[in-house]
């Protein structure tokens, strides 16, 4: 029985220094954390710049495969000191944290895959928990209520653009022919879609005077669309804050968790600090 005992001590005292921010060990352990993403996606931009590449190549190779076991190492280690492993390895972090680990791994198997440890600048979300930026959270929490809410509206939307888009462009297709560039449907299409969004590569341009008119109203266009997303979120995003601020049940204004206990001082899911009326 005394080993066990040891080995859930040993567990217990690795998930506060991972988890925990409220201990000396903990928030050392975060910081040197950021210290390490920073540094590693640092490294890997520099490793792009064929110059440095070319004179630091070792240096920059030999920083990775540290950064990389050093991080493998902690991925285990949180594996290990959660109570729910399965739960941790298929969250949010837990993925960002596991496609942290695996570039420098695939860069045997797949050229330049190590540029793909850029992903691991997602790992800096940490820094909201770590400086203990819970407003922060709370209003990511609200972002994400308000793109979840929207997102049946901005599928319809997105869907009702690709159509007007086919639409569009095989009327340009008509009109303006291969002589002008517009060979294929699929390629007149691409053009309307540059053009609906207002970013005009310029690769392709209507020559006629009909192609011009039907460019100059797809334009005119594009800049209502772009409004369009931004509207339906923002709506979605005040609604959400609106619903929130008002809720009188036992639960967290700041992120919506239900509170248990009646005698709970701070929410159990950010650390908000609770009222009176919202016990």
């Amino acid at each position: 029985m005394e080993q066990p005992k040891k080995i859930a001590k040993w567990r217990e005292k690795i998930h506060e220094i991972i988890y925990g921010t409220h201990t000396p060990e903990g928030k050392l352990f975060d910081i040197i954390l950021l210290i390490a993403i920073l540094y590693s996606i640092i490294i890997v931009m520099m490793e792009s710049v064929k110059s440095f590449d070319e004179k630091y190549h070792q240096f920059f190779n030999i920083s990775e495969w540290v950064i990389t076991i050093l991080f493998t190492i902690e991925y285990g280690l949180r594996i290990i000191s959660v109570y729910r492993p399965k739960k941790y390895i298929f969250s949010f972090y837990g993925i960002v944290d596991l496609l942290s680990t695996l570039p420098k791994y695939l860069s045997f198997f797949i050229m330049d895959s190590q540029f793909l440890a850029v992903f691991r600048a997602l790992r800096l979300l940490r820094v909201f928990r770590i400086l203990k930026l819970i407003r922060f959270v709370g209003e990511s929490n609200n972002i994400v209520r308000a793109l979840n809410n929207s997102r049946s509206k901005i599928f319809i939307f997105i869907f009702f653009v690709l159509i007007i888009s086919i639409i569009l462009g095989t009327i340009m297709f008509l009109v303006e022919g291969p002589e002008n560039g517009f060979d294929s449907i699929p390629h007149s299409i691409y053009w309307t879609i540059v053009t609906l969004t207002t970013v005009g590569f310029g690769d392709i341009t209507p020559q006629t005077a009909i192609g011009q008119v039907i460019a100059s109203i797809i334009m005119i266009i594009g800049y209502g669309i772009i409004a369009v997303p931004t509207g339906i979120v923002t709506a979605e995003y005040t609604a959400t804050k609106n619903k929130m601020a008002n809720r009188t049940d036992s639960s967290c204004q700041n992120c919506g968790a239900d509170v248990i206990f009646s005698d709970t001082k701070y929410c159990r899911k950010c650390g908000h600090k609770l009222d009176e009326d919202e016990k």
